[in-house]
């Protein structure tokens, strides 16, 4: 898997961030981490989402929020398969009320956790883990408590949780 998979949606509104509320919010962060056990004894194995995201790309991974179906909030504009995990960057819209209220929650740092919706499409056994090799990657949630305490995402500029990736313009090959 050399040095992992990248997949970007054509887009150019990642600019900017509505300071005082409104507009969108922009979001990074792992959503997953390589080799790490979850609170129920998931594991995922590095590469497992590449081909998900070769078909769907990150536009076709939804952002809910706490995993409702109905809570679509935001967009994944970057989604990128690195030596750590799956690390994400997209935008909380302001849509819907629910959206503005996820906003609210991510600006005020009460809301910073990530969490996979997915099925299962090649998994093993290890021990107590079930350790996924490969999955079908549908949404990436903004939740309060992550399954995967180590998933958490930043207001984006903040924290650089990815500092290979500083531009959000620069493509999938920057700082590779």
């Amino acid at each position: 898997m050399g040095g992992g998979v990248c997949v970007e949606r054509p887009s150019t509104a990642l600019r900017s961030r509505s300071p005082g509320g409104g507009g969108m919010v922009l979001v990074e962060g792992y959503a997953s981490l390589w080799g790490v056990a979850d609170l129920n004894r998931d594991v995922v194995a590095k590469g497992a989402f590449a081909d998900s995201l070769g078909r769907v790309g990150a536009g076709g991974v939804r952002m809910l929020h706490q995993h409702e179906s109905r809570a679509v909030v935001g967009v994944w504009d970057e989604a990128v398969e690195d030596e750590r995990g799956l690390f994400l960057r997209g935008r909380i819209m302001d849509w819907s009320a629910e959206a503005r209220f996820a906003q609210a929650l991510a600006r005020a740092g009460a809301m910073d956790g990530l969490s996979i919706g997915f099925r299962a499409v090649r998994a093993r056994r290890e021990g107590a883990a079930r350790v996924l090799v490969e999955v079908d990657l549908w949404e990436v949630s903004l939740v309060t408590f992550p399954m995967l305490p180590g998933a958490r995402f930043s207001l984006s500029g903040e924290t650089g949780l990815h500092p290979a990736r500083t531009s959000t313009t620069a493509g999938c090959g920057a700082g590779r």
